[in-house]
Formats: structure tokens, C-alpha cells, sequence
């Protein structure tokens, strides 16, 4: 099966095209057969009939009469009549079905001891042996011409056979393309919306089937568009109805709490709700609504690299010449911040950020030489609020860091991949298809 077509339209047309072979093969087999039979019994009659005629002449006809009736049968009905001879070398008819039904419809009208040939002595023709009468030794040859024999092949039948066949075809394959093209269209928009994308509405047209498909997505999408709007809305009211309490909060604090221990301590507490209040902002958000631009990876990396660079940490950059792409650029500067972020916070001061090209895919890396996530762990990682029970694990998190990078990584049509990083850490990789 591992030839076996994958798309719809190839199975589709594949069947069809080889039931409608089958069916056409068949029906001109079939009629060929049924050609045989018939035109077996009309070269008998032709034969035995010819024989009587010759042997009812040569009865009533005086001697001295026969060789000019010889001579009028060889000129208009196209006949020959020889004496037979013990030394005529006789070539049989060929076996097969059809020469078998004028062998046995012969011999039911003249006898079996009738002879058949295709030549005698080399000389071409449909000779037929006959006697004048039961009590004669003496045979004679008629002799007839080969095509009223032979069984012509319904070579027009096959052309037209091939044709209708070819015509089927053709329809057969704007058949099957009419069902698939509708389906693949509904597949991209379906990724669109995995992507958090909203597709353009699907046509609805075709099968009353393939209608109502269109018909129910375009009007699941819309619901999807008016949900998200509404959650636009209502998350753009929490954030600012809870960062105005936080910022009193956090004037508050530094204004009225003397112990510059305690103050210190609230500040950083309000700090990190402030740090989980917008990760829950950007994890909700979703990033469909940015548009993708085109830009220069190199030099957009290291800016970001000296954006998130700070004295008490070191983060070194390999970065090759990297061809221009279209991206999200707040999505994967949100992205790359997480990765970042969480390599410095739970890996080690010094982490590696990477970046080349394998074919037509943009690989970003950050490398840490922390503890590693284990294997087993890894995609549960990138679930939402998973927050792992190892040495990376923070019970101040929110569970939501890989979980960002990774919808921006599909959201970008690519994948977010974590392994060992040789020599001890974790390697996290961004694989992103090169769109121009």
C-alpha cells in the first residue's frame, strides 16, 4: 500500500478510471464473443450453401456443359472447383473458439467427413471438400475466397470503446476534483484557524453535502471571530481594572512601609502578579490579529539579543547569514523573551542563542547549561499551566511559558523542539519555515 495515492483526488479518480476500464474491457470482450458465435454460423451457411449450389449444378448439368459453368461460378460468385487428390497437402484451420464453431456448424450440414482447410498445396483460400453423392469415392474442392472465413476484429467498436472510455475519464476527473478541491480548501482554512488565523469564508457551492460542510465552517468561524473579539475586550478590561489597584498597591507600599526589608519584599511580590498577570494576558491574547513583515533575521536577533542582555548575565549569539522572511515580530520577540527568560532563570547566567538555516527552515536556538527537562516531560512542557516537579520547576510560575512558544511557533506554520544540550542543559529549538 505504500503506492497507494493520498490525496482524495488521486484514490478517487483512480477508482473510477479503473472501474470504468474493467467495465469497458469487459463489455468489448463480451461483445467480441458474442460476434463469434454468429458470424461462425453465417460462414457455415455461406460454405454449406455454396457446396449444394455446386453439387446440385454438376448433377443437372451435362459433362460437356461443366467446364463453362466452372468458369461462370469462378467469375461471379468468386468460387473454385478442383478434383481432389490423395497427395494434397492440406493446411487445417486454426484452433481456437471461433474456427471451432465453423468446424462444428459445418459438419452438421454437410457430415462430418467433410474436410476444411486454409490452403491446399500453398494455394490460399477456404477450401471445403464435398461428394456428389453418398455412394461417390471421388471428392472435389470448393474452393472459396479467405475473407469469407476469417473473422474480421471490430477494430471501429474498439475505437469507439477507447474513446468513450477516454471521454469518461475527463469526467471522472472533473468529478473527483469538484469533491476534493472544496475539501482542500476547507482543510487550509481549518490550519488557518489551528494557527489562530481567520480564513476568508469557504464558497458556498457544489453537492448539497459539500454546501452544507461550507455553510456550518463559515459559520463556526464567525462564532470563533465574535468570541475572540469578545475576549479581546474582556481581557483588555481585566488588565486594566487589576494594574491600576497593583500600581496603588506598589506606591503604597513604598511610601507608608519603613522596613526597606518588608517594603523590598512587597514590592517584588506585587512585581511578580504584575510579571503573571500579563503572561495570562499574552497567553489569552493570541497573536492572529498582528500582521506578519518582512525582516532581516540577523540583525532583528541581535537586537533583540541586546534588549534582553543585562550585566549580571551573559548571553552569547552565533548568528549566520540568515536570508529575509516574513514573521509575527511581537509574537516571536514574546517567544524568544520566554525562552530566554526561563534559560537565565532556570539554567545558569551564561546561555546561547543561536541561529541558521537547514533548507527552507529558520532554526533559532537558546542552549543553557541548567538541569535539562527529561525526556518523558517534555511535550507535557508545552501544555498550559504545567509546571514541571523537577529542578526547572517554580512554584512562583504560571505554567504558561513554553505553552506561548509553542502557538507562536504554530502559528508561524513550525514547531517549538527541546533535547539535551550536549555537555549537559537543554537545547530549545524553534524550526520555522523560510516565508518570503
Amino acid at each position: 500500500m505504500k503506492h497507494w495515492p493520498r490525496t482524495l483526488l488521486a484514490r478517487t479518480f483512480l477508482l473510477t478510471a479503473t472501474l470504468l476500464l474493467l467495465t469497458t474491457s469487459s463489455l468489448l470482450v463480451l461483445f467480441k464473443l458474442s460476434l463469434a458465435e454468429p458470424r461462425a454460423r453465417e460462414t457455415a451457411q455461406l460454405a454449406s450453401s455454396s457446396v449444394n449450389l455446386v453439387r446440385a449444378a454438376l448433377l443437372a448439368s451435362a459433362a460437356e456443359k461443366r467446364p463453362d459453368l466452372f468458369a461462370e461460378l469462378g467469375s461471379r460468385e468468386g468460387m473454385r472447383l478442383l478434383p481432389a487428390e490423395s497427395a494434397d497437402q492440406l493446411e487445417p484451420l486454426p484452433d481456437d473458439r471461433y474456427f471451432r464453431f465453423v468446424r462444428r456448424e459445418i459438419d452438421l450440414r454437410l457430415g462430418a467427413q467433410t474436410r476444411l482447410g486454409m490452403a491446399v498445396n500453398g494455394v490460399p483460400g477456404f477450401w471445403v471438400s464435398f461428394r456428389l453423392d453418398d455412394d461417390d469415392d471421388e471428392d472435389y474442392w470448393v474452393i472459396l475466397p479467405s475473407e469469407h472465413a476469417e473473422f474480421v476484429q471490430p477494430w471501429h467498436w474498439l475505437a469507439w470503446g477507447a474513446l468513450i472510455s477516454l471521454l469518461s475519464l475527463v469526467l471522472a476527473w472533473f468529478s473527483a476534483s469538484g469533491l476534493s478541491r472544496p475539501l482542500a480548501k476547507l482543510a487550509q482554512a481549518a490550519g488557518m484557524i489551528g494557527r489562530r488565523q481567520m480564513p476568508s469564508p469557504l464558497p458556498e457551492t457544489g453537492a448539497a453535502e459539500v454546501e452544507q460542510l461550507a455553510r456550518a465552517f463559515n459559520r463556526m468561524a464567525s462564532d470563533l471571530a465574535h468570541y475572540e473579539q469578545e475576549r479581546a475586550e474582556v481581557l483588555a478590561g481585566i488588565s486594566h481594572d487589576l494594574r491600576t489597584p497593583l500600581t496603588r498597591l506598589r506606591l503604597e507600599a513604598e511610601m507608608s512601609i519603613a522596613d526597606t526589608q518588608a517594603r523590598a519584599g512587597v514590592v517584588a511580590d506585587i512585581e511578580q502578579m504584575e510579571s503573571i498577570i500579563a503572561q495570562f494576558l499574552d497567553y489569552a491574547r493570541g497573536e492572529s490579529s498582528e500582521p506578519a513583515e518582512l525582516v532581516e533575521p540577523e540583525s532583528w536577533l541581535r537586537e533583540i539579543a541586546a534588549r534582553l542582555g543585562r550585566p549580571d548575565r551573559r548571553l552569547e549569539c552565533a548568528i549566520a547569514p540568515l536570508p529575509a522572511c516574513r514573521v509575527h515580530p511581537k509574537a516571536l520577540f514574546r517567544a524568544l523573551s520566554n525562552l530566554i527568560e526561563n534559560a537565565f532563570k532556570y539554567g545558569s547566567p551564561e546561555v546561547d542563542l543561536n541561529a541558521y538555516t537547514v533548507g527552507d527552515r529558520l532554526c533559532i536556538e537558546v542552549l543553557d547549561r541548567g538541569p535539562g527537562i527529561p525526556e518523558a516531560e517534555r511535550e507535557r512542557a508545552k501544555q498550559p499551566f504545567i509546571r514541571l516537579d523537577s529542578a526547572r520547576g517554580n512554584a512562583n510560575g504560571t505554567g504558561l511559558g513554553l505553552a506561548i512558544v509553542d502557538r507562536v511557533a504554530r502559528l508561524h506554520g513550525g514547531q517549538l523542539v527541546l533535547e539535551d544540550r550536549e555537555g549537559g542543559g537543554l537545547l530549545a529549538r524553534l524550526s520555522l519555515p523560510i516565508n518570503r
